[in-house]
């Protein structure tokens, strides 16, 4: 159900607005996707940042 949401704004964005504003939307969604499961995670982002460069808090 959610992906075809997420299908659905991606069609309109292209239709209406053209690829700029597909990829602008897709962007969008990704790092809102992300931001998300970092949430669900119960990691914040200088943890996640922190994991990436090899530092332990």
């Amino acid at each position: 159900m959610i992906g075809a949401a997420a299908g659905m704004a991606l069609g309109f964005a292209g239709w209406f607005g053209g690829f700029g504003a597909f990829l602008v939307v897709a962007a969008l969604g990704a790092l809102g996707w992300f931001a998300g499961h970092l949430a669900d995670r119960g990691t914040g982002l200088r943890e996640f940042l922190d994991s990436l460069a090899g530092r332990r808090p």
